[in-house]
């Protein structure tokens, strides 16, 4: 019988020391494992970072769902303090193929969608007369 008790003892022996070990692994919480080291803080309200938006108007159409957008900026000259234009052009994804050269669009930043293009129109905002 003592090896029985033995056995028997060392079997619960064991249940519990599983039962009591069990707690001190499921203690931490694992996503807040992944985020703390991460680097991040748990939140439910975290976003991705706003998407750039500019206004520009459209100089060609002649490529295949793509647009390319002139885009006027006030910059100031860093030696003279003077205000100067540039201009920047944009290649931006135009699903429709409907914008025509001298339309005012909105361009918005997103994913790389080929070499040069990395806009997307978003709205008409004035057609060409």
């Amino acid at each position: 019988m003592s090896t029985e008790n033995e056995a028997t003892g060392s079997a619960t022996d064991d249940t519990q020391e599983v039962t009591a070990s069990a707690p001190d692994r499921s203690t931490g919480d694992t996503t807040g494992e992944l985020q703390r080291a991460s680097g991040e803080a748990a939140t439910s309200t975290d976003k991705r970072a706003a998407r750039k938006v500019r206004e520009g108007v459209v100089v060609s159409s002649g490529m295949d769902k793509t647009a390319v957008v002139a885009v006027i900026e006030r910059v100031r000259h860093p030696k003279y303090n003077k205000f100067v234009l540039q201009t920047k052009k944009l290649y931006a994804h135009d699903e429709t193929n409907d914008v025509s050269v001298g339309d005012r669009v909105r361009v918005m930043e997103t994913r790389p969608l080929s070499k040069n293009k990395r806009w997307r129109i978003t709205d008409v905002l004035e057609r060409a007369k």
